[in-house]
């Protein structure tokens, strides 16, 4: 009887193995909080010391429009604004996010509901293979045919923002594609058939039902991609023309926080003014990778509410 009451309470191989496994997946979650946490210490120590140790205001830095971190300006300042900086990342995102909006609904709209078999078996391939083009290809293609060609139509050097923007447009249109493509093909197909039952057409449903059940996962689809303009950084640089001056309009060669990054990082030595205020521009990228995380969640989670 004992012999088998302490067979009973003995934990089995599954349930140790069960235990194992769990404590293993634990590990491995909390790694992963550790290294984000490491990730935002650090660079935000080396972002902040631009205020805290070489006194720069943080109204001087964020929205100042000269950028030469190595000299010091009229008044004596060091001429540290990353405005410029800002304004060139937020406007080649939004324009391209724009420009790609459109088309990757239209993508996915025919992948879904027009034509379902060349979609699985001819542009999903595509998608997919433009997805895996490193972006130094893209900022070769771009340097190649599109500066030269925005030189030719509308002058000017070529670089600038026009060029940066369609460069991006191409980089983030598969993601948006296919992103969309999943939220359409979320809608379910009783949606579909009781508007077609109640008398709609085929593109009334679409535009009717279907788009509008799938707008969560559509603007999802669209920060994501706007995220991933945003983080861009080799295939922009070799495009944008690399000025830290404030775009005054699109075929001027400008800069975004990456660009300058880039660049510069290499170039200076740790725990020097101009090596600080470039962790600064590296804390606002990642502060702005972060509320597109955060917008991206609370998109999700207002379409699973409905």
């Amino acid at each position: 009887m004992e012999d088998l009451q302490v067979k009973l309470l003995k934990k089995s191989k599954k349930a140790k193995l069960e235990k194992f496994g769990k404590t293993i997946s634990f590990l491995a979650i909390l790694l992963i909080v550790l290294v984000v946490i490491a990730i935002f210490y650090f660079v935000a120590s080396k972002g902040l010391a631009t205020f805290f140790v070489d006194k720069v205001n943080f109204f001087d830095f964020l929205f100042g429009k000269e950028w030469n971190p190595g000299t010091l300006g009229p008044d004596g300042k060091p001429m540290v604004g990353a405005f410029p900086m800002l304004a060139g990342s937020f406007i080649v995102t939004f324009l391209s996010a724009l420009i790609a909006t459109p088309f990757a609904i239209g993508a996915a709209v025919f992948m879904t509901e027009i034509s379902p078999k060349i979609g699985t078996k001819v542009l999903q391939p595509v998608i997919e293979l433009l997805v895996g083009i490193p972006s130094v290809v893209y900022g070769f293609i771009g340097l190649s045919v599109i500066v030269p060609a925005v030189r030719n139509v509308f002058g000017g050097s070529g670089f600038g923002i026009l060029a940066g923007t369609f460069v991006l447009f191409v980089m983030i249109l598969p993601t948006v594609t296919s992103m969309t493509v999943d939220a359409l093909k979320a809608v379910p197909r009783h949606y579909r058939e009781a508007s077609l039952a109640l008398g709609a057409t085929r593109w009334q449903t679409i535009y009717k039902v279907v788009l509008r059940s799938a707008i969560p996962g559509i603007l999802t689809a669209v920060v994501f991609g706007m995220a991933r303009a945003f983080g861009e950084a080799l295939a922009i640089q070799m495009v944008i023309g690399n000025a830290a001056l404030l775009p005054h309009n699109l075929i001027t060669p400008a800069s975004t926080l990456t660009s300058v990054l880039t660049m510069g990082i290499g170039n200076t030595i740790m725990g020097t003014l101009e090596n600080n205020v470039l962790w600064s521009l590296a804390l606002l990228l990642l502060l702005m990778s972060l509320f597109f995380n955060i917008l991206t969640r609370l998109i999700g989670k207002k379409g699973a509410m409905k």
